[in-house]
C-alpha cells in the first residue's frame, strides 16, 4: 500500500517505517498519524513481520512536533478530540502491540514526536538527537501520552522540569535518565537498531508479545501487574513455541519459532 508521508521497507522481517516529511521535519500533521496508524495495523497483520523499527527521514529530524498550522484554531472540545484520537488510534495501538516497536530516533524528537518514540517499546537515538515537550511554550500541554509516558520513564521530578521548562536535553542526557537505552553515531543508528531486532526475533514471538502485556499491565490503572504476569505464563504453556523452546533447550539445539 502506498503511503503519501510515511516510507515502508521490509528486510529479513524487519520492517522500518520512516515517517517521510523532511520539508516539516516530518511534523506529525493528522494525515501522517493516520498513515502510521494504518500501516503499523496492517505490518501487525502481517506474518512476515517480526520487529517494527520507527524512524525519520534525513539528517535532522525524528519528528520535531505536531504541524501546530493544523490546530492552532482549534476549540476545547477539537482539542480534546485531536488528543483523544490520536492516543486511541497510533500511541496507544504502538505502546500495546504485541510486535516490538523500536524508535530510532535520528534528529529532533520534540513534542508529538517524542510522544511517538515514548509510546515505542524502548528506543535508541543518533548522537545529535534532541528530545523535548516544549508544549507548554505555546500554552499547551502534552496531548499524545507524554504526560503520561515521560514521568514513567525518566521519573517525576524530572519529567516535571522538562515540560515546565519546555526544554531540550541530548541525546547523552536522555540516555542518562533512562529516556533512550542506546546512543550511537547517526551512520550506525539504523544498523544498531537492527541487529537488537535480530536479537530479539530469535525469541519465541508469542512469549515477546505477552511479556509486552504483562510489562504494560503494571501502568494501567486498575490492573494488577503480577496477576497480568501470571496468566500470561500461564498461557505460554498451552503454545507450540513454549513446546519447540524447551525441547530445543533438552536437545541442546537452537529453537525454531513459529509463534504459535
Amino acid at each position: 500500500m502506498n503511503y503519501k508521508n510515511i516510507l515502508i521497507s521490509i528486510e529479513e522481517k524487519i520492517a522500518t517505517v520512516t515517517i517521510n516529511r523532511p520539508e516539516k521535519l516530518n511534523a506529525l500533521s493528522k494525515a501522517t498519524i493516520t498513515d502510521l496508524s494504518e500501516a503499523i495495523k496492517l505490518l501487525n497483520k502481517n506474518e512476515d513481520v517480526r520487529v517494527i523499527i520507527l524512524t525519520g527521514s534525513g539528517e535532522k529530524a525524528f519528528v520535531a512536533g505536531a504541524d501546530i498550522s493544523e490546530f492552532a484554531n482549534y476549540t476545547v472540545v477539537e482539542g480534546a478530540q485531536l488528543a483523544a484520537e490520536g492516543q486511541e488510534s497510533l500511541f496507544d495501538y504502538i505502546e500495546n502491540l504485541k510486535k516490538p516497536v523500536i524508535a530510532a530516533i535520528n534528529g529532533f524528537a520534540l513534542g508529538g514526536g517524542l510522544e511517538l518514540a515514548m509510546a515505542c517499546h524502548f528506543r535508541v537515538a543518533s548522537v545529535n538527537a534532541k528530545m523535548g515537550l516544549p508544549e507548554v511554550s505555546l500554552g499547551l500541554i502534552p496531548g499524545y501520552g507524554g504526560t503520561q509516558r515521560l514521568p514513567q520513564l525518566i521519573g517525576k521530578g524530572r519529567a516535571m522540569e522538562m515540560i515546565m521548562t519546555a526544554a531540550m536535553i541530548s541525546a547523552e542526557e536522555a540516555k542518562q535518565y533512562g529516556l533512550v537505552n542506546h546512543v550511537v553515531p547517526q551512520t550506525e543508528l539504523l544498523t544498531f537498531t537492527s541487529v537488537i531486532a535480530h536479537k530479539i526475533m530469535k525469541n519465541a514471538p508469542f512469549a515477546i508479545g505477552k511479556a509486552i502485556k504483562a510489562i504494560n499491565a503494571n501502568f494501567e490503572d486498575g490492573k494488577n501487574g503480577f496477576d497480568t504476569e501470571i496468566k500470561s505464563f500461564g498461557e505460554c504453556f498451552g503454545t507450540e513455541d513454549f513446546k519447540e523452546g524447551t525441547t530445543a533447550f533438552l536437545e541442546k539445539r537452537k529453537a525454531e519459532f513459529t509463534g504459535k
